[in-house]
């Protein structure tokens, strides 16, 4: 593949989107792609600041340091491949990722955010790795999707206040059909 086709395939990217994804308003789409992208560069910066931690003697700084410097290029591998046009095989890790439903982003984001908080406690850490939690809080309100329109709910609510639907909760005895209630009924006779 010549460098003329990568560049051209990275820019068709932005506009195949997965039909599973269309309920989703656009303005979150890129605001989720563009805080990630942008936080990720912030992620690699400040984790080089927690780095020097080293010159304070404090490893867990210096792990949590590397480890969020390689949060951030992962996030930058899979939410702008352009960035990294140079190192093969992006664009596929990048479309493998894309073609995943929208909550194992989140996992993966969120999951890659929260050890360098329990390694070192510091305001680079709070802001680099706190940018990656973000993204992938955005990514986790995309997985739940569109909320009910407003004339659904209110019918929902009609509908249990008159008793018409039950709640999802209810506990309910579907195994056995001659169910009595609990009762207290004394110590057992001896013989």
């Amino acid at each position: 593949m010549s460098f003329t086709d990568k560049i051209s395939m990275m820019m068709s990217r932005p506009g195949g989107e997965n039909v599973q994804k269309d309920d989703v308003p656009w303005w979150m789409r890129y605001g989720g792609r563009g805080l990630g992208t942008v936080g990720s560069f912030f992620a690699i910066l400040f984790g080089l600041l927690n780095c020097t931690g080293i010159l304070y003697l404090n490893v867990q700084c210096l792990i949590a340091g590397i480890w969020q410097m390689l949060a951030g290029f992962l996030v930058i591998v899979c939410e702008a491949p352009c960035c990294c046009f140079f190192i093969d095989y992006v664009q596929t890790l990048s479309d493998k990722v894309d073609s995943r439903p929208y909550w194992n982003k989140a996992v993966l984001y969120c999951g890659l955010a929260v050890p360098p908080f329990l390694m070192c406690i510091s305001v680079s850490t709070f802001l680099g790795s706190g940018v990656i939690f973000a993204t992938g809080v955005i990514y986790g309100m995309m997985a739940l999707g569109r909320k009910a329109s407003r004339e659904d709910m209110i019918s929902s609510a009609a509908n249990l206040e008159a008793g018409l639907g039950q709640p999802t909760t209810a506990p309910r005895a579907n195994l056995v059909s001659n169910e009595l209630p609990a009762s207290f009924t004394g110590a057992p006779a001896p013989h």
